[in-house]
């Protein structure tokens, strides 16, 4: 009877052993498989020992193997550059977040940075949503709800001047009621270019008034855009420093664009009182006295059609427009877990939250435990083939050990069928 027993221990323990070895050798073979898919995590076999009843001295009772799969999600692969400008990469922790529909979507978490613009204007991974918070065109981040980033928010760029700088020298030898001229580029609420002349007036000693013509087309002079209205009165301190503006601030009104834009009130910025920067009156040393600018610019955009999105480091997805402008759109969060190895794993690289991997926290690139991002550029597969080969020849040699084992108790059994008879 123990003779039986033993042999049935043996026999059972050694099946397990193929059957473990079976499994260690198709996670084998899906990371070598996946040895070039963007961001993929291998997985890892993990053997435990089964134990049926207590050993003793003079009896041992065979429990054989167990495997279990260990996903190795937290690993980082290498970054590669790309010549996709809206390809991205983490270095560091975090998950991407996206969805699987543009809105009311389920929400799922990714490594696998390589997005592309739909016909739609999303960006877009095997049909999965790249989620982003909204910014102004400076990057700065304007609503923390996360929305699947839209290329076309901004199709057209077009805004209307709210502030002109100012940046030269009247000349201090002019005479009373001398005159001296400078332009000032604006634009109108539909991104018109057009130009207003400043006609500076010598009123006193150290007193100056500007008045504004009406504007005109940047490109055609002779065309009449609109009415301006205001003038502003200047003095300056002995030393040739900016002391006063009236009306403080300094602002013209612009009614009537004929473009059909909303009206416009445009400040001028003409410097700190008493410093050196934006309006000076020092002499000019030229006959007749002159004008001197260093640069006249006003803020607005012209009208442009987007030509180009691109994601630069840090996540900023900026839009490049046909007027050479290019504004931030959108900045891109990352996820980050407590056990990101906990996270469920699903096809196309996609993970799923979990209760063992914790509840994500959404946090900008490079802040707390994020990672960084980087624009293109791809991460590449955790596989290292020779770690893969070397397992793979472990498990053959298991395999083949345990089915000789079988084979052995095979033949035992015929020889105490044998013996018996």
């Amino acid at each position: 009877r123990d003779i039986v027993m033993g042999l049935s221990g043996a026999l059972s323990s050694a099946i397990t052993g193929p059957s473990a070895q079976s499994q260690a050798l198709a996670m084998v073979s899906d990371n070598i498989a996946n040895s070039n898919t963007t961001a993929y995590k291998t997985n890892s076999a993990m053997f435990d020992d089964l134990v049926t009843t207590a050993a003793g001295a003079s009896e041992y009772s065979s429990g054989g193997v167990t495997v279990a799969t260990r996903a190795n999600v937290s690993q980082q692969g290498l970054l590669t550059t790309t010549s996709n400008a809206t390809d991205l990469a983490i270095q560091g922790a975090g998950f991407f977040i996206v969805s699987d529909a543009a809105s009311g979507g389920t929400t799922s978490y990714t490594r696998n940075g390589a997005f592309t613009i739909n016909n739609a204007g999303y960006l877009t991974n095997n049909g999965s949503y790249l989620m982003g918070w909204r910014t102004d065109a400076s990057g700065n981040v304007i609503s923390s709800a996360l929305t699947a980033v839209n290329t076309q928010v901004a199709a057209v760029s077009g805004s209307a001047t709210s502030e002109t700088t100012f940046a030269a020298n009247l000349p201090a030898d002019a005479a009373v009621g001398d005159t001296v001229n400078t332009s000032m580029p604006v634009y109108d609420g539909l991104g018109t270019a057009n130009t207003i002349q400043v006609t500076w007036t010598k009123t006193a000693a150290n007193a100056w008034t500007a008045t504004f013509a009406n504007p005109v087309s940047a490109s055609d002079s002779s065309t009449t855009t609109g009415t301006t209205s205001g003038s502003v009165d200047v003095t300056f301190n002995s030393d040739g420093t900016l002391a006063s503006t009236n009306p403080s601030p300094a602002t013209i009104s612009v009614t009537g664009w004929s473009s059909g834009a909303a009206d416009s009130t445009i400040t001028l910025n003409l410097g700190t009182v008493g410093g050196t920067d934006g309006l000076t009156q020092l002499a000019s040393g030229e006959t007749p006295p002159a004008v001197s600018v260093t640069g006249i610019t006003s803020d607005g955009m012209a009208f442009g059609k987007i030509s180009s999105i691109s994601i630069g480091t840090g996540g900023i997805v900026n839009a490049t427009y046909s007027n050479g402008q290019t504004i931030a759109i959108y900045k891109i969060p990352l996820a980050t877990f407590s056990n990101p190895d906990g996270l469920a794993a699903q096809s196309n690289g996609l993970y799923q939250d979990t209760a063992d991997a914790g509840s994500p926290v959404i946090q900008a690139s490079s802040t707390g435990a994020a990672g960084k991002i980087f624009g293109s550029e791809l991460e590449n597969s955790a596989t290292n083939t020779n770690q893969e080969f070397s397992s793979m020849m472990a498990a053959q040699q298991a395999y083949s050990a345990n089915a000789q084992v079988i084979t052995a108790v095979n033949k035992m059994f015929d020889t105490l069928i044998s013996a018996v008879s």
